[in-house]
């Protein structure tokens, strides 16, 4: 089943929060949704790359704290989140690998792609309260994207 936000949207307008329309979209996978788990990092993804790693089913959103000065997901993370059933990524930051990206099948929002990947040095926290493009993300709501953006919800609102 398709997501589409502007349906959700109408039925919904009362109790979803829409982030800003900052981020692009670069995962094969064109509509997606489900829990939040979050992650806040900045220019490490050593925290990223253990939970892409682990049984998914989810939405990871990371909050990279805006920056553009590397990247946070790539291929690899991407290829890994897919087999372990992510449903997307949301990345408060940037991605590599674009091409790579686009053949994966994992739902993947970002701010813009950057070559330089990043540290690993273990920093950051899982299971915060992050806030970015004008919403909270709280772990255990619900997050949905497609080409025309992004909610949050604090039910479900797709079967």
């Amino acid at each position: 089943m398709a997501i589409v936000l502007p349906d959700l949207c109408d039925a919904h307008g009362g109790v979803v929060r829409v982030a800003d329309p900052i981020f692009a979209s670069y995962g094969a996978r064109r509509s997606y949704g489900g829990v939040i788990e979050t992650i806040k990092c900045f220019e490490d993804n050593s925290l990223v790359a253990e939970r892409a790693g682990q049984r998914g089913g989810r939405v990871l959103v990371v909050d990279g704290g805006g920056s553009k000065r590397c990247a946070l997901v790539g291929d690899n993370l991407a290829s890994q989140a897919s087999v372990n059933g992510w449903q997307g990524i949301i990345v408060f930051g940037c991605v590599r690998d674009v091409e790579e990206l686009g053949q994966i099948d994992v739902g993947i929002h970002a701010l813009a792609a950057h070559p330089l990947r990043s540290v690993k040095r273990g920093a950051g926290e899982s299971n915060v309260l992050v806030t970015f493009a004008g919403i909270d993300f709280i772990p255990g709501r619900y997050v949905y994207a497609d080409a025309n953006g992004i909610l949050v919800a604090p039910t479900r609102l797709t079967d």
